[in-house]
């Protein structure tokens, strides 16, 4: 095996120094590996061959006897959890399915269970070894299990190398060949891929469905291919000026010789935790440079229906890339690609690969979420079997303000975040709504599993912002990604954030909002009149405590605004309203179920009354948010 180039070592040492955590965690620690790999792609068959080399540092104070693997392809068999999974779920993902009539009934059939041994998903591991001795391992479905020869002692480091043989599966979901849109190989989940080792242990998932965790690495990928295919992904491109194909220096012209059959393209990646990438022999390859000096690079299918519609949507990206790094924090790497491929949308290290067939308001909407992950998923790692909600809620909360600031809508007052609650809603009406701590494979519906970890993850952040205020959550997620990037946060991590910026206790936040079902429900109890004063009673009727906003609006035109604290809280923030008169009544604490204030107006004086006008706390119940004296 090929060694790691001194070249690739000064970029990789360089840069790595760069991306190092800055986790402010006392005694936080996390794994570290450096893989190459060279690639055989033989697009005629869909099978390739390979040779890896992952150089893995033992940063925990754990003794290693064992590691783990994931060997994802294997999913794409008869009889895998995940064929399982598809055929035992309510409502099973509908691009993982096919439906057909027999006589009167209709058969719903997991994709996966009909494909044939040439169809199939493979990895085959051979001639594993560590340090150049034979280590014993075992295949339990997606999951590869090595008994080392030799422990990892803490602070060691230690070589694995292997050979490996794959098949491209049909694409079914997220990888494969041929898609519905006649991508040729969409390249992810692709290879052995070690398992992560953190603080609670391994996270050796086996892949049923949902999404992933992995080793923050540096990668060094040698790819050989058809040459009339062009590659879109993962990486910076080492060798432009052989490759050609739209990433060479401008005024280099490349041509390669008839009787060369095959390119090899060699890509590094610093401080990612994936490696992923799409090819096709029909791409188009644009490359945009951003502000800062950002590449951009689009790879999609010569399509006279939708070109036009990709083109649109480059400078797009610009602005999102900006509004990004100006409300997050800036993107740490120089490149990042869009590569139509896949089945809808999907996130991946310094790249995106998407469904391109779109109408123009959805590609660019695609685009914007998936970007987005780069800074919540990309840089700020979190364990998405355990915490999806934290990577997919807090990407949708801003990729939708992203939305609106790119692509405004054109209704008054738009509020991008109404279709979360909405699907939240809906959700806690059903009865059958499952805590946010429910592992991401666990859910009873897929439906459940998306309105969690989208919706009611994009909650906990608008939400955030009501409890503590506006420009403290905007201080908070930008601290946040500071303080955690490159590193694998936890949720009481964002809740620790918060902490800090605001000075507020929100641990009860986080148990309500993330540990149960528990809903928010308040309302307007009784108005009673006392001569030149109103006496309001307000009654807790869900379990989950909240501070209260409360407006009046007065017959006379006027407006003034309550604030009554929660008192577990120990905490009053800023006036939501500064325009309007504040008063900033006795904290309520959780165990009384009503609370009374008094108004010093009469209650013929008063026109409207409402909790929480901008609608932002996820109450259950509006109704009873609201007073007008003809409705009481």
């Amino acid at each position: 095996m090929k060694k790691i180039t001194l070249l690739t070592l000064l970029i990789t040492g360089s840069l790595w120094a760069q991306h190092q955590h800055n986790n402010p965690n006392p005694g936080y620690w996390q794994q570290h590996a450096d893989y190459t790999m060279e690639v055989a792609m033989d697009v005629k068959t869909y099978q390739y061959t390979g040779t890896q080399e992952v150089v893995y540092t033992n940063n925990s104070p754990d003794t290693l006897r064992h590691v783990y693997y994931h060997l994802y392809n294997n999913a794409f068999q008869p009889g895998s959890e995940m064929d399982a999974r598809l055929t035992s779920i309510a409502d099973p993902d509908k691009r993982m399915v096919k439906s057909f009539k027999r006589g009167t009934e209709t058969i719903t059939e997991s994709r996966i269970s009909t494909l044939k041994p040439n169809e199939i998903g493979y990895l085959k591991i051979n001639n594993l070894k560590q340090d150049g001795t034979a280590a014993r391992n075992t295949v339990a479905g997606t999951v590869l299990e090595v008994i080392l020869p030799k422990p990892i002692l803490p602070g060691a480091s230690t070589t694995f190398t292997l050979d490996f043989e794959g098949q491209v599966p049909l694409q079914v979901r997220r990888s494969g060949r041929n898609s519905s849109e006649d991508v040729a190989l969409s390249m992810t989940q692709w290879y052995p891929k070690m398992a992560e080792y953190d603080f609670e242990g391994w996270h050796a998932d086996p892949y049923i469905g949902r999404e992933f965790h992995g080793v923050w690495s540096n990668f060094d990928v040698k790819i050989t291919i058809d040459k009339e295919y062009t590659i879109g992904g993962t990486g910076y491109l080492q060798n432009k000026n052989e490759i050609g194909k739209g990433y060479q220096d401008e005024g280099i012209k490349v041509k390669h010789p008839r009787k060369v059959k095959t390119l090899t393209w060699h890509f590094v990646a610093p401080m990612v935790h994936d490696f992923a990438w799409g090819a096709d022999d029909d791409y188009i390859h644009d490359k945009v440079v951003a502000d800062n000096g950002t590449e951009l690079h689009f790879f999609y299918k010569d399509n006279k229906e939708y070109n036009e519609n990709w083109k649109k949507m480059q400078p797009k990206t610009v602005e999102l890339l900006n509004y990004f790094n100006t409300n997050i924090g800036v993107y740490p790497y120089k490149q990042y690609s869009v590569v139509q491929g896949g089945d809808g949308g999907m996130e991946y290290a310094m790249c995106t690969l998407i469904t391109g067939n779109r109408s123009y308001g959805s590609l660019v909407g695609v685009t914007a979420h998936e970007f987005a992950h780069s800074w919540f998923q990309h840089v700020l790692a979190t364990n998405e079997a355990k915490h999806e909600w934290m990577d997919e809620g807090f990407t949708s909360y801003i990729s939708d303000l992203a939305m609106e600031a790119v692509m405004p809508s054109k209704e008054e007052n738009a509020n991008p975040l109404a279709g979360a609650y909405s699907n939240y809603f809906y959700m806690a009406a059903s009865g059958k709504e499952q805590p946010l701590s429910t592992h991401a494979d666990r859910y009873d519906q897929n439906v459940l599993y998306g309105i969690s970890a989208y919706s009611k993850g994009e909650i906990f952040l608008a939400q955030l912002g009501y409890l503590i205020g506006e420009d403290k959550l905007k201080e908070t997620i930008k601290r946040f990604y500071t303080d955690y990037k490159f590193s694998h946060p936890t949720p009481n991590d964002i809740k620790r954030t918060a902490e800090r910026v605001s000075g507020a206790h929100l641990d009860w936040y986080l148990t309500d909002w993330t540990q149960t079902t528990n809903t928010i429900d308040y309302g307007i109890k009784e108005v009673k009149a006392n001569g030149n004063t109103t006496t309001i009673t307000l009654e807790r009727i869900g379990r989950m405590p909240m501070p209260l906003d409360i407006i009046v609006a007065y017959e006379d035109g006027s407006q003034e605004s309550f604030y009554i604290p929660l008192q577990m809280m120990r905490y009053e923030k800023d006036n939501p309203y500064p325009k309007l008169k504040r008063t900033v009544k006795a904290d309520w604490s959780w165990a009384h179920p009503t609370y009374e204030f008094t108004i010093n107006r009469p209650k013929s004086a008063i026109k409207v009354m409402a909790i929480d006008p901008t609608e932002t706390m996820a109450d259950v119940n509006k109704e009873n948010n609201l007073y007008t004296p003809q409705n009481n």
